[in-house]
């Protein structure tokens, strides 16, 4: 796979500091940038197709036209057993309170609830309303010194009474990727549903909710490489099944009756033409990563073929990174660093760096034009176990794939700098 092909695809990536240096986006865990094709498609949309649904009118007809073929490319992205399983929202966050709403209907006190020390506060918070009702909600620890899940502890924690089990794919803040199938097999065991945030993990490796086995599985389109908007699947006699709060002339059909007023039209063609973008990149870098999914066809076989490109290319950059900051003196990376467990992380890298604040650190080097997050990210769970909440957090660096082997060798050397 070749970034500078890729690259040129982007705007965003072109632009320059005053000295003529490009800047480095390292803050892809809060939302990547766009490519082209994106940026073309939502502008089309809003010239050619602008209208609300449903109407006799060309412009209407096309918007419904969109919104199908949007759940068509979502359903091909998480190789979903049909479109109509695809819910959009306007963020994971929303459709997880949506869902937890619904799902309290079903529930009764006394019912047990299992969320995670290492997972995004969207899928924390949204269950821990619950306990309003007498929901009983169980938390799974994860280990500091490695930043993996407790997988032992968190089995230990279901039982007949254990009702959903809410886990996320990919640590935003610490770079962990989850056992989520063994976790789903666990969860059924017990007769348990499983919610999985699968935010983190989508641009860095394929999806495949089929093969997963879970219930549900939520995404947002910004965090690869599409416009601000969520998709959720769902298991459809489980979206059969639950009564979404809606107002009353709305469709009650699934999945329109998830979708509370009108969606984010423009968003739904950007999608659709970020899911494009990734399927072109499996047909043209992507076939020698063809493996389990050889079976598909079509856009399905492209995009896992690009996602499993794209993974093989940023595991070799992310190690690169981790090897260059365990050589900084006084730095910390928190998280997986054995490269034995390789397999367990994405190439989001968090770290602290002693006598500087994480803030102090990002503000340095932004004036290096390379842009990476500080803070609790939403991950206050993970920041209060690690005692890090009120010494300002961690400092993230996210890689994806139009990062380049230049741009982790020029952090690396800005980080020299910055430790003085």
């Amino acid at each position: 796979m070749d970034p500078e092909v890729l690259r040129a695809e982007f705007p965003a990536l072109q632009q320059t500091d005053e000295e003529g240096r490009p800047y480095v986006y390292f803050d892809g865990p809060g939302g990547t940038q766009v490519p082209r094709s994106v940026i073309a498609a939502m502008e089309d949309y809003l010239v050619r197709s602008n209208s609300n649904t449903h109407g006799a009118f060309l412009t209407s007809r096309r918007t419904d036209e969109a919104i199908r073929r949007a759940r068509e490319a979502a359903a091909d992205f998480l190789n979903a057993p049909s479109p109509e399983e695809i819910v959009f929202g306007p963020n994971m966050t929303t459709l997880t309170f949506h869902i937890s709403r619904a799902l309290e209907r079903e529930l009764a006190p006394g019912d047990e609830v299992v969320v995670t020390r290492l997972d995004h506060d969207a899928n924390i918070a949204p269950w821990l309303r619950l306990t309003e009702k007498g929901v009983i909600v169980r938390w799974a620890d994860f280990d500091p010194e490695t930043g993996m899940l407790d997988l032992d502890g968190l089995r230990a924690l279901l039982n007949e009474r254990t009702r959903l089990v809410a886990v996320g794919y990919a640590s935003n803040a610490l770079g962990t990727v989850n056992d989520v199938a063994r976790i789903t097999r666990w969860a059924h065991e017990v007769g348990a549903w499983i919610y999985v945030d699968a935010v983190h993990y989508a641009p860095h490796g394929p999806i495949d909710v089929q093969r997963l086995g879970c219930d549900f599985l939520v995404c947002s389109a910004y965090k690869f490489f599409g416009p601000h908007l969520g998709v959720l699947w769902g298991r459809r006699d489980l979206l059969e099944r639950l009564r979404p709060d809606k107002v009353r002339p709305a469709p009650d059909n699934v999945p329109d009756r998830f979708e509370t007023g009108t969606q984010n039209h423009e968003g739904l063609a950007g999608l659709i033409a970020a899911v494009d973008y990734l399927a072109g990149i499996g047909e043209r870098f992507g076939e020698p990563f063809v493996g389990w999914y050889a079976a598909f066809t079509g856009r399905r076989l492209h995009l896992k073929t690009a996602l499993a490109a794209i993974q093989a290319y940023e595991r070799e950059l992310g190690w690169r990174m981790i090897r260059g900051l365990q050589a900084i003196p006084g730095l910390r990376i928190w998280g997986i660093t054995d490269p034995a467990l390789a397999d367990w992380r994405v190439p989001t890298v968090s770290f602290t760096l002693e006598g500087l604040s994480p803030q102090e650190v990002a503000r340095r080097l932004a004036e290096e034009g390379i842009f990476v997050w500080d803070g609790n990210f939403y991950a206050l769970a993970v920041t209060e176990r690690l005692g890090l909440e009120d010494k300002g957090g961690l400092v993230r660096v996210g890689l994806v794939h139009y990062n380049t082997v230049e741009e982790v060798d020029r952090f690396l050397e800005a980080m020299e700098g910055v430790r003085g």
